[in-house]
């Protein structure tokens, strides 16, 4: 329950919010300032009403003024005058004060003067999580498979879409996990409510706490406003945290206390906030691995991991890519506007040929950049990068090929993961072993180039 402090000489006053408050807020009354300090000045309040005319006898009123705001920084402060100290009043809204109200007093206003408060902290909040928010790269067409792997997960998502079951997506970077978090949202009974995606690894860790669970005034040096975290703005709907295994150990203890006990506490404050959300996160790495090393909770693991779904790599669903060329054609015109809705049949055959390591985004990348270069009304391989078409050497092709014990599903691995180390190699030697550099080069993850090296067994330090 919200409370609300009320400073005031005014019997009447203080029997106004007795009679249309009490029930609705905790109502702490008094008639002597030093006393409301003793008594709350570490608690976090909601509302704080002062009389002008008490202002005014007890002293210097700006000196008065600077010790309330000192002492409740967090509260949103009104001040109460008669009608012949208006102007008066209207001028402490520049030490400190949100708005006003004259004798006598309408439950009313009060209650809609309260309300604008409110939905303005609530707004500011909706409106950051908008301007931070990225556009996913990832159609939701793309989600739609003939893959057999992924027609499994959707029917999965089907089953859990509408429960209340926290899921926990894994794979790699670039396989859809932020456009399959959406959808399972939208299949939820939750749908109505807000869908509030959180990129946890592009946060600064000094941040983090602020942006998830929000923060009173004067919180820190710049709090100069109560701001609504990511899970307050979730509220009925569903939260999406992305790269879940960034968060310091610290954060996850604060995400361990949400799961369990439903309430989360801003910064700063001291007051227990229920929540009503429904938790999605994903992550590109291995958490059970994080785990044993010490560097995730496993308790807070459990917790995730009830309902795990694991998107295989754009490498092992070529039987989409046609379909997914497609729809990235469609996101582009509507972007760009050049009309262009054809793709050369033998760029598809390179790129159903190329391993793939940044999954669906590099390949969004690469048609978008060949889609700015292109001056037809077809995507040909003239700005395909030369990686692409390439691909696998002519007696590499011949001695798969000639494998006719492989079928061609098992053929196309094979080659996929011989380029695969072939093009390692190279990039390793071109890079004189440094991963970082290779790491630009490619378009590739440091993380992720680090999973293939290791997958492979290359040693970077063998190439520097």
């Amino acid at each position: 329950m919200k409370k609300i402090i009320l400073i005031s000489h005014n019997d009447k006053t203080h029997q106004f919010l007795e009679d249309n408050y009490r029930g609705h807020y905790q109502l702490f009354l008094h008639k002597d300032l030093s006393h409301a300090i003793d008594r709350h000045g570490k608690e976090i309040i909601d509302y704080l009403l002062v009389e002008y005319e008490f202002l005014k006898e007890s002293g210097d009123i700006h000196e008065q003024c600077s010790k309330i705001v000192r002492a409740f920084p967090s509260a949103i402060k009104f001040v109460v005058s008669e009608k012949r100290h208006t102007r008066e009043a209207i001028s402490l809204l520049k030490k400190g004060f949100a708005n006003y109200l004259s004798h006598p007093l309408l439950a009313e206003e009060l209650s809609h003067i309260i309300e604008e408060e409110e939905s303005f902290i609530k707004e500011q909040g909706q409106f950051q999580h908008l301007e931070n928010q990225v556009e996913t790269t990832v159609p939701e067409i793309m989600l739609y498979s003939n893959n057999h792997e992924m027609q499994i997960i959707h029917a999965k998502v089907e089953a859990v879409s509408r429960t209340e079951t926290t899921i926990l997506l894994t794979g790699e970077s670039g396989t859809g996990k932020s456009a399959l978090a959406r959808k399972i949202h939208d299949l939820s009974k939750r749908s109505n409510g807000p869908f509030i995606s959180v990129n946890c690894g592009s946060i600064p860790e000094s941040l983090i706490e602020s942006e998830l669970f929000g923060h009173e005034k004067g919180a820190f040096t710049g709090a100069v406003r109560r701001k609504l975290g990511k899970v307050e703005l979730a509220e009925g709907g569903t939260l999406f945290l992305d790269e879940i295994g960034t968060l310091s150990k610290n954060i996850q203890v604060h995400l361990l206390q949400v799961i369990q006990e439903r309430f989360i506490q801003r910064v700063g404050g001291e007051s227990n906030i229920p929540i009503n959300i429904r938790l999605i996160a994903a992550t590109n790495e291995d958490l059970e691995e994080m785990v044993e090393q010490g560097l995730f909770r496993r308790d807070l693991f459990y917790r995730l991991n009830v309902f795990p779904l694991e998107l295989p790599p754009l490498r092992e669903r070529f039987e989409d890519l046609t379909q997914i060329c497609q729809s990235i054609l469609e996101k582009l015109n509507k972007k760009l506007g050049k009309g262009i809705f054809v793709i050369d049949q033998d760029v598809i055959e390179g790129l159903q040929s190329y391993n793939w390591p940044g999954n669906i985004r590099e390949l969004e990348n690469i048609l978008e950049r060949a889609y700015i270069l292109e001056q037809g009304k077809r995507i040909s391989s003239v700005h395909i990068p030369l990686y692409i078409p390439a691909l696998i050497n002519q007696s590499s092709k011949e001695s798969i090929v000639n494998e006719v014990s492989y079928n061609l599903e098992d053929a196309r691995r094979k080659a996929n993961q011989e380029f695969e180390i072939n093009y390692l190699k190279s990039l390793m030697s071109y890079t004189h072993g440094y991963v970082k550099k290779a790491s630009e080069v490619s378009g590739v993850s440091q993380r992720q180039l680090h999973k293939l090296l290791k997958r492979h067994g290359i040693e970077s330090k063998s190439f520097k």
